[in-house]
């Protein structure tokens, strides 16, 4: 076991360093030297980042020297002016290949850059490089591990993504969600993660695993930092003034019954928490025909990852996990009215979660992020369960650190309503710092290093 550095255990905030990057405390170059250190001290252990032919760091310095001849004046800058940005490796970005995890040929992957990418890049990001991901979004786990115990999976598909920001080697990496890539992996990796409405940003230039149900997402370590990154990304972004009401449902019934037994133990201490702190916690009985759901929305990631993937496993079927083969072939099988069901089911699960925000007046829902902390191993990613309802209805969620289980971080999920994105981020800010106060008191933030 190595030592920590205090880089380790606290990864920085995207807001201070864009703090210190305009008073000049903190300048870019000198900020990506050290990260240049850091990473070589810790990602040969985490394994987060897909790696390059090229000299990773003289890319990023060539990038800031671009930047700085367009943008000069520190005092003026860009709003994401100078961060370093980690890129799930199923988003194009130019000049780095993409290879979405998978052993297909690279001409197959080509595409213009993502317009997330190119909204970042605008906005004054650097890049740092692709970040690992299981193969096409899917289960196939990569060889990414968790920051806090190198024998524990970080989570899945954005697996690289969420141990980056965890492990301090970038502030803000780009994912995606179908099932619960986005918020399960940052509950495991104890960061935040956020998973806009549905189609706020946008999938172009992202190799797609269901058009229907995925979501651009990404991960940062604190909710001050999200907003920042979405009042970007987030098309029609308007912020909220004054503090949120903090009614938080919490969802009873079948769907909260699929969380372990550890899992709920964190869960109802942590709305205990809230409770003292002011939060009214209302329990409410819903989501009654959860299995309907969970089997109508995995027909409908298997059925359009079907078709996605059509030609390319009909010429290189030989190629693929078998996790993604099976996928693939269920997909097949699906009549195209089952499909069609399944898409409508979208609208409709997400109408019966409004009406039911609303007649119990809820400012949000409350929710375990993940069935309990991440698994110890690295072939599964984890169960996605707790977030597919969500994920299904297409609504935001936050995922921010909640408690620590056996040096293993967890996470509680935070559900907004349609388009809410903006309030849903203020409660989370709210939240956080009720529960980042928690964690310090118990001295169990910080990120650990255990190996074989």
């Amino acid at each position: 076991m190595k030592p920590t550095s205090q880089a380790e255990k606290h990864p920085e905030s995207l807001i201070e360093l864009l703090n210190g990057f305009e008073e000049g405390q903190n300048r870019v170059l000198d900020y990506v030297n050290r990260l240049e250190r850091l990473f070589a001290l810790r990602e040969p252990d985490v394994m987060s980042f897909v790696p390059e032919a090229v000299d990773r760091f003289g890319r990023l310095r060539d990038e800031l020297s671009r930047l700085e001849s367009i943008s000069p004046n520190p005092s003026s800058p860009l709003p994401l002016y100078g961060i370093p940005v980690g890129v799930k490796d199923i988003f194009h970005v130019n000049g780095i290949p993409t290879r979405a995890g998978s052993k297909l040929p690279l001409h197959l992957l080509e595409g213009l850059e993502a317009e997330s990418v190119q909204t970042l890049r605008s906005a004054g990001a650097l890049f740092l490089g692709k970040t690992a991901t299981t193969e096409f979004a899917y289960f196939a786990a990569g060889p990414t591990r968790n920051p806090h115990n190198l024998e524990h999976t970080p989570g899945g598909s954005s697996s690289g993504s969420a141990a980056a920001v965890a492990a301090g080697l970038c502030p803000l990496a780009l994912g995606t969600q179908t099932v619960g890539s986005v918020i399960r992996p940052a509950s495991y990796c104890g960061v935040v993660g956020f998973k806009p409405t549905f189609g706020r940003i946008s999938t172009a230039g992202v190799i797609p695993l269901a058009p229907s149900a995925d979501h651009v997402g990404f991960f940062t370590s604190d909710v001050a930092g999200a907003e920042r990154v979405a009042s970007v990304l987030c098309g029609g972004w308007i912020p909220e003034d004054g503090p949120p009401a903090m009614v938080l449902g919490v969802p009873e019934g079948p769907y909260l019954r699929e969380t372990s037994q550890n899992g709920m133990s964190c869960f109802c201490q942590t709305c205990d928490r809230l409770r003292t702190e002011g939060c009214e916690i209302r329990p409410v009985q819903m989501l009654s025909d959860f299995e309907e759901i969970v089997r109508r929305h995995e027909a409908l990631v298997a059925a359009e990852a079907a078709m996605v993937h059509g030609r390319w496993f009909r010429d290189y079927s030989d190629r693929y996990h078998e996790k993604t083969s099976e996928l693939i072939r269920k997909g097949q099988a699906i009549a195209p009215d089952v499909l069609d069901r399944c898409r409508k089911s979208r609208e409709e699960v997400r109408r019966d979660i409004g009406e039911t925000m609303e007649r119990f007046g809820l400012s949000a829902l409350v929710a375990p992020a993940s069935v309990g902390p991440a698994p110890r191993g690295l072939e599964s990613t984890g169960d996605p369960i707790m977030n597919l309802p969500w994920t299904h209805a297409g609504l935001p969620v936050v995922s921010v650190p909640s408690d620590m289980s056996g040096g293993l971080p967890v996470g509680l999920q935070i559900i907004g309503s349609w388009m809410g994105d903006e309030r849903l981020l203020r409660i989370a800010g709210r939240i956080e710092g009720i529960l980042r106060r928690h964690l310090d008191e118990k001295g169990k933030g910080g990120v650990s290093e255990k190996k074989d």
